[in-house]
């Protein structure tokens, strides 16, 4: 039974993710804490962070990691396959239909029209990790009083990094890493 759930809830994933992996983040949240409650909202939060930091697409890695996490390697098996095969069955219907008529243009309209909304998924993701990070909480459940200062200076630190210097997010991630390590290394030895 919770194989099935894994896998109907990655299909879910998979076919309603329009915009790419960062689009997924909130139907994948949803899903698996909101609904079903396989995770924890702060599990889920390490899972996102653990699936950037891989290789590939994170709705991929997002899967793979559900999947090992609840269920081991069938997890795995049936999380990556739900999440691959509604978008492998949509992008060969698009494709084909997206060449036949290409040169419509209704098609450009409608992918314009698209965008705001793919654009608005990806920043609720964004605005949903920042406020766990900063609050340890939701965005509905932030508590002024909670603000984590270590990790508002880290992201203050790195977003200025990646904005005025272009340093490479690779380097930002792990230096980051390295010095929230360091940080709570002291504090904890204090």
């Amino acid at each position: 039974m919770l194989l099935l759930k894994l896998f109907f809830a990655f299909i879910q994933v998979g076919m309603f993710s329009v915009g790419g992996g960062y689009a997924a983040i909130p139907l994948i949240q949803e899903q698996i804490v909101n609904i079903y409650g396989l995770m924890t909202l702060e599990e889920f939060s390490d899972l996102i962070t653990v699936a950037e930091m891989t290789p590939g697409p994170i709705s991929i890695n997002s899967a793979t990691f559900v999947g090992m996490r609840i269920a081991g390697i069938p997890g795995v098996l049936l999380c990556s396959i739900g999440c691959i095969i509604p978008s492998f069955c949509i992008c060969l219907i698009l494709a084909h239909f997206y060449y036949k008529y290409r040169s419509v243009g209704g098609v450009q309209v409608v992918l314009g029209a698209m965008r705001p909304a793919v654009v608005s998924l990806i920043a609720s993701a964004g605005a949903s990790i920042l406020m766990l990070g900063l609050f340890q909480a939701e965005l509905r459940e932030v508590v002024v009083g909670e603000l984590r200062v270590v990790e508002l200076g880290i992201f203050v630190v790195a977003l200025f990094l990646l904005r005025k210097y272009k340093v490479s997010a690779i380097a930002i991630i792990l230096g980051s890493g390295v010095v929230g390590t360091i940080i709570y290394a002291l504090l904890g030895a204090i």
